[in-house]
């Protein structure tokens, strides 16, 4: 699947991550220097519930996304940083299940974009982004801006229009 606009995520999300020679050099200091600093047990706020065992013990780690869509994600891009797929897979969460979204994924969404929670929320569904709006499909016309209420709505009069 080619989008320039996921390609081009890929490459601010590299650059944002890469560190120079100074960024490492600072970040090796502060870790060094955090290390050095007293450890005090002090009471972990929140729910203790949330807390590993019982006591002052930290906070539980808690998976952000589902590995089981990172690890969908990882099959359609494995070329995308591990972090960014699982940003990413969060929110895909929110758009239902595994199969939903490899649905979109299969429609022509990239797994990096997460408009499809707005496609979704418009009244759209994957097999909708195939339906023709003229010469392009729906999919062609979010690529190109055109907003998803403006589909659905074209969408809807073609249906009326057919159903006539």
């Amino acid at each position: 699947m080619h989008d320039p606009g996921v390609d081009a995520v890929i490459r601010q999300w590299a650059a944002e991550r890469e560190q120079s020679e100074e960024d490492k050099e600072i970040q090796r200091i502060a870790s060094a220097w955090l290390a050095e600093a007293p450890r005090t047990e002090v009471p972990s706020p929140g729910i203790p519930a949330q807390r590993r065992g019982a006591g002052t013990a930290g906070w539980a780690s808690v998976d952000l996304a589902d590995p089981d869509f990172v690890e969908a994600m990882r099959e359609r891009l494995p070329e995308a940083p591990l972090d960014l797929l699982a940003a990413a897979a969060g929110w895909w969460q929110m758009v239902g299940d595994i199969e939903e979204a490899k649905a979109w994924w299969d429609a022509g969404v990239s797994p990096l974009d997460q408009r499809a929670l707005d496609y979704r929320a418009a009244g759209l569904t994957p097999d909708d982004l195939a339906r023709r709006l003229g010469p392009l499909t729906v999919l062609d016309h979010l690529r190109r801006g055109s907003a998803p209420a403006w589909c659905v709505a074209r969408l809807s009069r073609q249906r009326r229009d057919a159903a006539s």
